[in-house]
């Protein structure tokens, strides 16, 4: 609760009970509807005395971006409100406070946990890109958790965002230094990959727990980000090879050889395909079905095929729900899938093996393999091709087997980012 001498704003339709935060021309305060208690809201304050041209400029855009979207990692604009004093901006609430507070107390965040809040991020940011809208102020304390329990990123405070296609350029500052990129920072023209360099610089943050240019003063910090040496990685703690790449592809100086959005949204490491959301169980659910149906009609390695893309979207699937019973119906079908999918494997491979001893040429091991899918039958006509085929399918079903230790009393067990949050409470 705020200290003594704390007097909020009056709103005729809500109670203002605590200040959240506040700005240079904003103050962020928890309240509840009067007629509806359980309505919990966050209202921006912006004292009109505050603002000046710019300021007046960049509220009603954010204002006019706020209110035209709607998406589940972005932070809802309810309304907006004014009186002769102040704009009221009543925003949804978050609970469980900010990405920078979540990464502080628990000094850094294991790979998956921060491999879950990025494909979330970059759920938020393609959605933005796809309507030309530029974010510009990218950092940890603008980037809020629905939650304490299951938490869930939203992206927030959009008072520096622009509408920006491709091609613009501007040269205006806008955000925080320590997340803004050099092209920025230097005052040169910047586009919309100002953008991604931020995102590298909250993943550095999130895997090594401070950004990769903290400075004891601005200048320097302005020096550092100037400065053309090669951003280089820690060797603790130990990343895999994608996490690594995308890090260093992000923190690229020149924005000509930064990564692009368009590769940055279809990268291994984000594979926003298979992150967590409502579609992950229909798009399980749907390639298990014609697993069962090529299954059943004797075609063991598409089957195979099937179950391991199936299963791909299941573990998705199981972070994603929340429900224990339903969670747990899912483990045990996950279960039955994989136990299946291990005899096709032992199958498919005594199958190939059995062709090879019989003396059958690499084209006829391609045509036991691909008999039901004319393009592909066409397309890969040599040994090589054949073999490299058998090599994927065995590649994936062991992926499945690393991914998902459904066979022993640990599979899956707690969602690691309950178990992060969960201990973090606990040293609190």
């Amino acid at each position: 609760m705020a200290g003594a001498g704390w007097a909020p704003p009056r709103l005729e339709e809500f109670i203002l009970t605590e200040r959240l935060g506040s700005g240079t021309y904003a103050t962020v305060y928890k309240a509840y509807r009067k007629k509806n208690a359980r309505e919990v809201v966050a209202i921006k304050c912006v004292n009109k005395k505050s603002l000046n041209r710019a300021s007046v400029e960049n509220l009603l855009t954010e204002i006019e971006i706020l209110k035209t979207i709607r998406h589940p990692h972005i932070v809802e604009l309810k309304d907006f409100q004014w009186d002769s004093d102040n704009i009221y901006l009543i925003m949804e609430f978050c609970a469980g406070g900010d990405l920078s507070h979540f990464i502080r107390t628990r000094k850094i965040l294991p790979e998956k946990v921060a491999r879950l809040f990025l494909q979330q991020l970059a759920c938020a940011l393609k959605f933005l890109h796809d309507r030309n809208i530029s974010h510009l102020d990218l950092k940890p304390q603008n980037i809020l958790l629905s939650s304490v329990e299951n938490p869930h990123l939203k992206l927030a405070d959009f008072g520096f965002a622009q509408y920006m296609s491709p091609w613009d350029e501007k040269h205006m500052l806008r955000g925080s230094p320590l997340y803004m990129a050099p092209e920025m920072v230097c005052r040169r023209q910047y586009d919309a990959r100002v953008d991604l360099w931020s995102v590298g610089v909250i993943l550095y943050e999130a895997l090594f727990g401070r950004p990769p240019f903290f400075s004891k003063s601005f200048a320097e910090l302005e020096e550092k980000i100037r400065s053309n040496r090669v951003i280089e990685l820690p060797c603790r703690p130990r990343l895999s090879q994608g996490c690594r790449d995308l890090l260093q592809r992000l923190l690229e100086r020149d924005p000509l050889q930064r990564i692009s959005f368009e590769e940055f949204f279809t990268h291994p490491f984000v594979d926003m395909e298979h992150m967590p959301s409502a579609e992950s169980l229909c798009k399980a659910t749907a390639l298990v079905m014609e697993a069962v149906k090529k299954d059943q009609q004797g075609d063991p390695s598409a089957a195979l095929s099937l179950y391991c893309k199936a299963l791909e979207f299941f573990v998705p699937a199981l972070h994603y729900e929340t429900d224990a019973r339903r969670k747990e119906a899912i483990r045990s079908k996950v279960g039955q899938y994989i136990s299946r999918a291990e005899e096709l494997k032992t199958l498919v491979t005594s199958n190939n093996k059995t062709l090879l001893q019989q003396g059958n040429p690499a084209r006829n091991i391609l045509k036991e393999m691909s008999r039901d899918k004319p393009r592909l039958y066409a397309a890969l006509e040599v040994a090589s091709a054949a073999m490299a085929k058998i090599q994927t399918l065995m590649g994936r079903a062991e992926y499945l087997k690393e991914q998902i230790k459904m066979r022993d009393a640990q599979f899956m067990g707690k969602e690691m980012l309950s178990e992060s949050v969960r201990s973090s409470c606990t040293l609190q």
